[in-house]
């Protein structure tokens, strides 16, 4: 166990207490929430760097990274259904694209095997990353002005949430791509689990 792996872990640790917090209907709990998932992107982007800094890259850390980056996602984008704060098709189809692809790799990962992650699934946890911080700052912000902590114009909100729901959708369509990419890259190992099975 080294450090980027910790680092990894943590992410699995913080998600449930982010979505706890991001619940509350409280305006306080969820600045702490927007915190804690600023916290977990920071360590998304070191584990992977320290671990190819110090040549710590692990199978365990290949495989465990992508899973605590869609743990964190899907439990944001759950929350998110909850509060209204996204459309529920968009979030069902990138969940199950998410476990459908989690799958196939606990699949592989017991023959041994490792599917490797593209770079095109490195822009779209990315974007995912960049919509959930998008939707969930604006839920604090629209919690911090019905709280009376600052002033903004409501069509300044509304702006930000067509806005973030437009990075949303393309969010969607980068899981989609990828999916479809990994499904590609990795047929033979898919295909491979198949053929055991017949």
């Amino acid at each position: 166990m080294n450090l980027p792996n910790i680092l990894t872990l943590s992410r699995l640790v913080i998600s449930p207490v982010f979505m706890a917090l991001l619940l509350m209907d409280n305006v306080y709990l969820r600045l702490g929430a927007l915190g804690l998932f600023i916290l977990a992107s920071v360590t998304d982007l070191l584990d992977g760097y320290l671990a190819r800094k110090n040549g710590q890259q692990t199978d365990f850390g290949k495989f465990m990274d992508p899973v605590a980056d869609k743990f964190l996602i899907a439990l944001a984008l759950v929350s998110f259904v909850a509060l209204k704060a996204a459309s529920t098709w968009m979030v069902m189809i990138i969940i199950g694209r998410e476990f459908l692809i989690m799958g196939l790799r606990t699949l592989v990962a017991y023959r041994r095997e490792v599917m490797e992650s593209s770079f095109l699934a490195k822009i779209k946890t990315f974007s995912q990353m960049a919509a959930v911080f998008g939707i969930l700052l604006y839920i604090c912000l629209n919690d911090c002005v019905d709280a009376g902590l600052i002033s903004i114009s409501w069509q300044f909100l509304a702006d930000l949430k067509f806005a973030f729901d437009a990075l949303l959708f393309l969010a969607m369509l980068l899981t989609l791509l990828s999916g479809l990419d990994y499904v590609i890259k990795n047929r033979w190992l898919i295909l491979g689990l198949f053929r055991d099975n017949l």
